[in-house]
């Protein structure tokens, strides 16, 4: 007889792991045990980045608020008295504002009362050139006149203010560059020479190291205007005459900080419009007392007999123009300008407000 009983109905039933059925069940507890285990150390890890994310965030603001508190008591701290203490009182760094751009070396802004009605002022052309004729100075009569004309509208011809005190403003035109204006340059600084250099907008773009070297050793840079039109300022509509100067004016100051205000008209024509132009945007308009034929770059004077017309032709006040692109200009200039102050001269640049 079988020693095994058999179960009866009512005895619970034992589940065989090897059934299918039971080896299902199985697994799907473990692969839930699994899923529950890996979720919760899934938590654990971001509850363990969060907490260290706000433990560097507190340490970050704790030393921000030890440093803003230092700070202040640095700042609040009492300066210690010189009497009793040979110790330095801590002062705050002075904090230097940016230098404004200024109008040339003469260091002061050209002060032009406004002219009014610029529209009813006459409109003709006038070529500027005098004759022979002097006056007991040996200056131009022409140029003498037109002082007296057109002085009130803010233009240097001579500057007759001066009586007979023996100074010459000398000026030279930049149109374009010849290879002349370093050679230039250095007679200037050796002889301590300062004069007025009258820059197109062609010129300034193509010769930055030029401005800047001209700035840069105490010359005063004027406008000779962005196209230099061929027919003077008059054959421009007041508009565009005011934007011959404000452009270069303006390209000027943002590219060299500097502020001109001197204005050679381009060939020398002129009208009482022009003039009164120039002056309401904030401009002298210099013609000349002294000029020749030096400007003819394939048909240059004779060194010897230029220089002699120049000391020849000296007199108190005179604006000299020399071009720079004259080979025979940057000859002689050593020999006029010492000749010159020989003669009892000195070389000035032309004051900002004379009128």
């Amino acid at each position: 007889m079988d020693e095994r009983k058999t179960a009866g109905p009512g005895a619970p039933q034992r589940r065989n792991p090897n059934r299918p059925a039971d080896r299902a069940s199985v697994e799907r507890r473990r692969a839930a045990l699994k899923a529950r285990r890996r979720k919760q150390m899934q938590m654990r890890i971001l509850v363990c980045a969060v907490l260290a994310v706000i433990a560097i965030l507190v340490v970050i603001l704790l030393v921000k608020g030890i440093s803003a508190l230092v700070g202040s008591g640095e700042k609040k701290k009492t300066p210690v008295d010189p009497v009793v203490s040979d110790q330095p009182v801590e002062t705050e760094p002075v904090q230097e504002p940016s230098p404004e751009p200024t109008p040339g070396i003469l260091q002061e802004k050209v002060n032009t009362t406004q002219i009014e009605n610029v529209e009813s002022l006459s409109s003709e052309s006038h070529g500027w050139g005098y004759g022979p004729s002097r006056n007991e100075l040996n200056q131009p009569v022409d140029a003498v006149s037109y002082q007296e004309q057109y002085g009130s509208l803010g233009a240097y011809f001579v500057r007759t203010s001066i009586g007979a005190d023996k100074v010459i403003y000398l000026t030279s035109d930049e149109g374009y560059e010849y290879g002349c204006t370093p050679r230039i340059l250095d007679a200037l600084a050796e002889t301590d020479t300062k004069i007025v250099f009258f820059v197109t907008m062609p010129f300034v773009e193509e010769h930055p190291d030029l401005v800047q070297r001209m700035i840069d050793e105490g010359h005063i840079v004027g406008s000779h205007s962005v196209t230099h039109p061929s027919a003077g300022m008059p054959s421009l509509s007041l508009e565009e005459q005011q934007n011959e100067l404000t452009q270069l004016h303006q390209y000027v100051k943002e590219n060299f900080n500097y502020n001109m205000w001197l204005f050679r008209p381009p060939t020398g024509a002129f009208s009482e419009q022009s003039l009164a132009v120039a002056n309401n945007v904030g401009y002298r308009s210099v013609l000349w007392s002294f000029a020749y034929l030096d400007y003819d770059t394939e048909n240059q004077p004779d060194p010897s007999e230029a220089l002699q017309k120049c000391l020849d032709s000296l007199h108190p006040g005179a604006i000299y123009l020399l071009h720079a692109v004259s080979e025979t200009n940057t000859a002689i200039l050593k020999d006029f300008i010492n000749g010159a102050k020989a003669q009892g001269y000195r070389f000035e640049l032309l004051p900002a407000n004379d009128f």
